[in-house]
């Protein structure tokens, strides 16, 4: 995404539930999606960088409840390129999805759009904050009337829970090892969570995927975390925070 850099600390990202149990950064910049429904993220921690790559995912028993949640959205962000002036991008960055299928208000959220997009000029990003919606909205160009194009992913894991680890992998694939820290991080927004510690072949196949594809001469391995309801894990020290 090439626009002006934008700390999204400012606009509170790390109360969302993407970066609520992340580690405290000093500065959180989005970077955009090197491959579909996959986000990438720097984030700055005492002066030292650091790369995030983040996938929200839900099981496909859950699917159902995204699509509705995903109309919702769609629908107010229809509604509130009607009500501006110039052509945007909003990226979803994460929702709590059985939270919002209830409480979710359409006008609102069109509202909380509509005002923010008002404020930008062409270039600018702001984070928009909605209920548990936090989303990036930018200003490309302004003309006489509006459009705001939506990108809302969220990858629906239709394999068992047993072949988390290929998720691990494709997160592992379009990551640049380097010089600097990094995270890997599956933001899992299912009911029931897709991690299971007491499947021992999950667990299994999760730490050989990590064994094999993470190189131990880097200087900096980076940290692998699954996120969901329970809390989230790091992978390779097995610690678990709630």
């Amino acid at each position: 995404m090439n626009s002006e850099t934008y700390n999204l600390i400012d606009g509170g990202i790390q109360n969302s539930n993407l970066f609520l149990h992340m580690p405290l950064f000093d500065e959180i910049n989005y970077l955009g999606l090197p491959e579909p429904k996959l986000r990438k993220y720097r984030a700055e921690r005492e002066d030292l960088p650091c790369t995030m790559l983040a996938l929200n995912i839900i099981r496909k028993e859950e699917d159902f409840l995204w699509e509705a949640v995903s109309d919702f959205v769609k629908h107010s962000v229809a509604t509130a390129a009607m009500g501006v002036h110039g052509v945007y991008v909003f990226d979803l960055l994460t929702i709590d999805i059985h939270q919002e299928i209830q409480n979710f208000n359409q006008g609102e959220f069109s509202a909380v759009i509509m005002n923010t997009a008002r404020k930008l000029q062409p270039g600018q990003i702001r984070l928009v904050k909605y209920s548990s919606a936090y989303g990036i909205l930018q200003k490309l160009v302004h003309e006489d009337w509006g459009k705001i194009t939506l990108k809302a992913a969220v990858d629906v894991f239709k394999d068992k829970p047993h072949f988390l680890d290929l998720l691990i992998k494709r997160l592992i694939k379009n990551f640049d090892f380097a010089h600097d820290p990094g995270i890997l991080l599956l933001n899992d927004l299912s009911k029931e969570p897709l991690f299971d510690a007491a499947d021992a072949a999950q667990q299994e196949r999760i730490q050989k995927v990590i064994e094999k594809q993470i190189p131990k001469s880097i200087e900096f391995l980076p940290e692998v975390y699954i996120q969901d309801r329970n809390g989230v894990r790091e992978m390779l020290s097995n610690s678990v925070i709630k």
